[in-house]
């Protein structure tokens, strides 16, 4: 069963899926628990019948020292068998969350970029996060707390019934009726938690949205303006807070006052039968003493159910945002690309975005194996569009995307990205060592590989001249290396990747111009043998490419080499021709 399908059933059959992975260990938790419980009435049972013994006045050894050894295995049975749970439970309940998280990854990760878009990467993060911490809350809960003395109470109830039936069955149908009223004002207030779990995940989101931007926010000196904006999330985030603990506080001062009175009737009940001789002294003690203990753990156990109710609204808030079903999934047929040398085809392709604004109207563009071909275009015209389509990041609305003649729509997703390399202009990096992220399009490649590689890119130089060399640690998305450090690591780890199609979007633009040099000839040694498609503003960047491809709202209007389109004195020509006079175009 896919993820999405059980997290559409809720938060309970979604943590129930994972615990049903490891019942066994869950089983042993749950029988060693209960037991435990069953041992600690029973001792109380066990008092009792100490107590008729020790007021039969000279009772014999034998009776004297059986109920001594009765009680006394009771109380290690207690407390062995909590120990045992406890030690089960440190391996399952861990796993559970291990489980969990990685799903949630590996489910995150297929969504689309229409959803990046609209979510704060942050406060995904966090859901996880937040999953794997509501799941382990509520499985603690429900060991610990809940299950303990739901099981105090029902065994409580059936001790009575030794005792005086009548005190049984009253008190079964008042905890019921009890527990019926307890269940429904929960569920009342489950919004209330629900609302808190929504906007304390906001408020995480726009805390990392501001940390991560945190240069821009101190070059325009704005963190007044940002703490002003977090303090009203904040607000609302407080004051759904308060109205979540409110309704649990109600709960319980409801289930408080209702458990007093039933104990004291229970008490006061007894003490009359005593009085008229039907129940002994012994009875009394045990229906005393059982009489607390349903007060306790009933008070408990209402005290455990709302705070699930909160762990559950937390894990239901989580899956539901990150359990959504993918936009883009693999066809059931979807069969591995074979790469046959990096020939491209987009055949009659139409695609809107979700705004509704149309880019591409039954677009076509054939590329030969091997050819370099440059996007050029104002602002708008498609270029970006069609370098997402042929990874697809989006699926077009019409027609076809082909890669060496197979429909990359029935391809698995899998191979189509191994297949393509892109080096942006905004180049991510992990805040890893050099030589784990240049290793990242190919994990297994060996030192030799490596080192040819950021030889090819121009690197090496600068990367023995760093701290701990290829073992630098380079910090958050790269910020510890120049721009240009950055973009010959990307290059370099394009090398590595040896895919047959290369997409550059914009790769040199924001360098300087010795960089942008450095930077060109290792984008030559790249390309030389692999198909190429470049997204570029700088047009002299693209007198070695085979070919120009220019763009006017999503259709081509000039087609060829540099040379010829300068030649034409057309709409590259004076794009050429402004860019030499320094004008530039949009």
């Amino acid at each position: 069963m896919s993820l999405p399908r059980y997290a559409s059933r809720g938060p309970v059959m979604f943590l129930l899926h994972y615990v049903l992975c490891r019942w066994a260990t869950h089983l042993v938790v749950l029988l060693a628990v209960v037991g435990a419980v069953g041992c600690a009435i029973g001792a109380q049972y066990a008092v009792k019948h100490l107590v008729d013994v020790l007021g039969l006045g000279k009772p014999s050894d034998f009776q004297l020292w059986t109920a001594v050894a009765m009680l006394l295995l009771l109380v290690a049975g207690d407390n062995l068998l909590w120990r045992l749970a406890g030690w089960v439970a440190t391996h399952a309940f861990v796993a559970v969350g291990g489980d969990l998280r990685l799903d949630l990854f590996e489910h995150l990760s297929g969504h689309g970029t229409r959803y990046f878009s609209d979510q704060f990467p942050g406060a995904l993060a966090g859901r996880i996060t937040n999953a794997a911490n509501a799941a382990w809350s509520i499985q603690q809960s429900l060991t610990w707390s809940t299950i303990p003395p739901a099981a105090a109470v029902l065994s409580s109830i059936a001790v009575l019934g030794l005792i005086n039936w009548k005190i049984t069955v009253v008190l079964f149908v008042i905890v019921s009726i009890l527990g019926a009223l307890i269940g429904w004002l929960a569920a009342g207030g489950q919004h209330l938690h629900a609302r808190f779990a929504g906007r304390a995940a906001a408020v995480s989101g726009d805390l990392t949205d501001v940390v991560s931007n945190i240069g821009l926010v101190r070059a325009f000196g704005a963190i007044g303006r940002e703490r002003i904006r977090l303090s009203q999330k904040i607000a609302t985030e407080m004051s759904a807070q308060r109205k979540s603990l409110r309704s649990l506080e109600r709960l319980r001062l409801f289930h408080a006052v209702s458990v007093f009175l039933v104990t004291s009737v229970v008490l006061a009940w007894s003490v009359i039968l005593w009085r008229g001789g039907s129940i002994t002294t012994g009875d009394v003690v045990l229906t005393t003493t059982l009489g607390f203990t349903v007060l306790h753990a009933s008070r408990d156990l209402a005290m455990a159910l709302v705070e699930l109710v909160q762990h559950f609204a937390k894990l239901g808030e989580a899956v539901r945002v990150l359990g959504l079903p993918h936009e883009m999934v693999d066809t059931p047929d979807a069969k591995p690309l074979i790469p046959l040398g990096g020939a491209i085809s987009f055949v009659g392709v139409s695609f809107s975005y979700p705004d509704g604004h149309r880019v591409l109207e039954n677009f076509n563009l054939e590329i030969a194996p091997g050819q370099t071909v440059g996007l050029v275009g104002r602002s708008g015209s498609g270029k970006s569009t069609i370098l997402s389509l042929l990874q697809r990041l989006y699926d077009p609305s019409e027609g076809r995307v082909l890669i060496d003649g197979q429909d990359i729509a029935h391809v698995t997703q899998e191979s189509l990205r191994r297949s393509i390399a892109v080096v942006h202009q905004d180049i991510s990096l992990f805040h890893r060592s050099v030589l784990e992220n240049l290793r990242y399009g190919k994990p297994e490649a060996t030192d030799e590989e490596v080192y040819r590689a950021t030889e090819a890119a121009y690197c090496t130089e600068f990367i023995n001249r760093l701290p701990q060399g290829f073992d630098t640690i380079v910090g958050s998305r790269g910020l510890k290396l120049s721009g240009g450090q950055r973009q010959r690591i990307a290059i370099a780890r394009a090398f590595l990747s040896d895919a047959p199609i290369i997409l550059l979007d914009e790769a040199t633009s924001s360098l300087d111009t010795e960089s942008e040099q450095c930077i060109q000839e290792a984008l030559m040694r790249l390309v030389k043998g692999r198909t190429v498609i470049a997204v570029a503003h700088r047009l002299s960047t693209l007198d070695s490419f085979s070919r120009i491809v220019v763009l006017q709202w999503g259709r081509i209007i000039e087609d060829g080499s540099s040379i010829e389109l300068r030649e034409r004195n057309g709409t590259y020509s004076r794009m050429y021709n402004r860019q030499l006079a320094g004008v530039g175009y949009p």
